[in-house]
């Protein structure tokens, strides 16, 4: 029942963030010139499937690790650590942004660009306000010591070598 609420979360949620609002603002009327960044913006199809596995793997550590899911309404039971969590504390909304960013690319629009960057501002305005004090007080210490050796959002590279 878990791995179903999180598919659906993510075709509300997620799917809205990153398919229905590029979407619409690339079919918008009012989209103007592109990026002029010619066959390079066939790059970002990198960014586009890097940035999906990422949230799908963490949807699944959060599932099936955490007994929860991606929802705030119906969040992990269990503090998630593993996986890409030991080298950034949010690589599900670091992958949604990988993603949105290879999507401006890929469609070479200035118009998904910015939004990139409203949804990351989005982003951590929630880290900061509701999820971290969240978390503080659902998992005390170890969410305290897991602060401590894991960045918010860009991983240290002795993280990496580990």
């Amino acid at each position: 029942m878990t791995a179903l609420k999180t598919l659906l979360f993510t075709v509300i949620l997620p799917g809205a963030a990153t398919v229905y609002i590029p979407y619409w603002l690339l079919s918008s009327p009012s989209v103007r010139a592109s990026l002029p960044i010619g066959n390079f913006r066939y790059i970002g199809l990198i960014p586009i499937v890097i940035g999906a596995a990422i949230y799908f793997w963490c949807a699944w550590d959060f599932t099936f690790t955490g007994r929860g899911t991606p929802a705030p309404i119906d969040p992990p039971k269990e503090l998630v650590v593993k996986g890409l969590y030991r080298y950034t504390r949010n690589p599900m909304y670091v992958g949604i942004l990988t993603l949105l960013f290879g999507e401006a690319v890929f469609f070479a629009s200035r118009q998904l660009l910015i939004y990139a960057g409203v949804v990351f501002l989005i982003f951590h305005l929630f880290v900061m306000l509701y999820e971290e004090p969240t978390l503080r007080r659902k998992f005390g210490g170890s969410y305290k010591r897991y602060c401590e050796s894991v960045p918010r959002w860009i991983p240290r590279i002795r993280n990496l070598a580990q």
